[in-house]
């Protein structure tokens, strides 16, 4: 049977590390769809069914289509391997109904009140600051700002300070944003308050504080804890904010700003421009909003 052939194929496919494993989950649950259906041979007809059976699961738009994608650059590949005919010419793809991200983005009214609501009285406070002021002003992910060292700071030849981060899909610290002096000033006040035995090359930018972890690296889940931990003290606590909402907050308030959408694609690092463009459909879900035609009526029809 062809799922023999699963692995062949995925290690044919000039993709990264974490693309195989997407490919490999979504051929496996194809042919165990397949075989729980007991169909006799592999035809036009089947894949149409697995796209109308993938269409009642409880998967996200995303997801769907990129299993049925993967489905049908299999039997490409097949085809191509003189294996079998690739029943799936023809067919049409699920429609990725991804016009603006899951999670929104802080208002600007939010983010001032997030900032007022770190007074910076203890080393934590000057710590969380810098946190959030960098993911907000470089929409840096929390995986990069985790394993951000000191000495990934760096002054380039015009005197721009950069940190050198290791991108998603990279092989190493060959990415970076730009820390202007609005980032550098609460990281500058942050290092001279906090206090280690030993400091090096290789020592972490953002430390833990805790007894236990003292001076250690902070872990991705202890950031979004304190993130989170901050949001609610600032009175702003939703499930579509999280901190991975400071990086979507970088994005909107860049197009906003004036940015095109190539100079925010090199900014955030995204691979395709598509990626880029959702930040497009989050400014239109902020406008919807902003100028509700619902909230206008209500004003007009206050007297009645």
């Amino acid at each position: 049977m062809l799922e023999r052939f699963i692995m062949v194929f995925v290690a044919a496919q000039d993709i990264a590390p974490r693309s195989r494993v997407t490919y490999k989950n979504a051929l496996e649950g194809f042919f165990k769809w397949y075989n729980s259906e007991k169909f006799d041979s592999p035809r036009r007809e089947v894949i149409l069914l697995y796209k109308y059976w993938l269409d009642s699961q409880k998967l996200s738009a995303f997801t769907k289509a990129t299993y049925l994608v993967v489905v049908k650059r299999f039997f490409l590949w097949a085809e191509q391997e003189g294996m079998c005919a690739n029943i799936t010419r023809g067919i049409k793809g699920i429609k990725r109904q991804l016009k603006s991200h899951q999670k929104d983005s802080l208002s600007e009214e939010q983010i001032v009140r997030l900032f007022q609501s770190i007074k910076r009285n203890t080393i934590a406070d000057y710590r969380d600051f810098a946190i959030i002021n960098t993911l907000i002003r470089t929409g840096i992910r929390l995986k990069e700002l985790a394993s951000a060292t000191r000495d990934d700071i760096q002054t380039m030849n015009d005197g721009q300070k950069v940190l050198y981060v290791h991108g998603k899909g990279r092989s190493g610290k060959d990415e970076f944003v730009i820390l202007t002096p609005e980032v550098l000033q609460p990281i500058d006040e942050y290092l001279e308050k906090i206090t280690l035995s030993k400091v090096d090359y290789d020592t972490p930018l953002f430390v833990s504080l805790s007894d236990r972890n003292y001076g250690k690296t902070l872990t991705i889940q202890s950031l979004s804890r304190m993130v989170k931990q901050r949001l609610r003290r600032a009175k702003i606590d939703s499930k579509r904010i999280t901190a991975h909402s400071l990086r979507h907050t970088f994005g909107v308030l860049a197009i906003k700003a004036g940015a095109s959408l190539y100079e925010v694609q090199l900014a955030m690092r995204h691979t395709a421009s598509s990626t880029t463009q959702l930040y497009l459909g989050d400014i239109e879900r902020i406008k919807r909003l902003e100028g509700s035609p619902e909230k206008k009526i209500g004003e007009m029809l206050k007297k009645i």
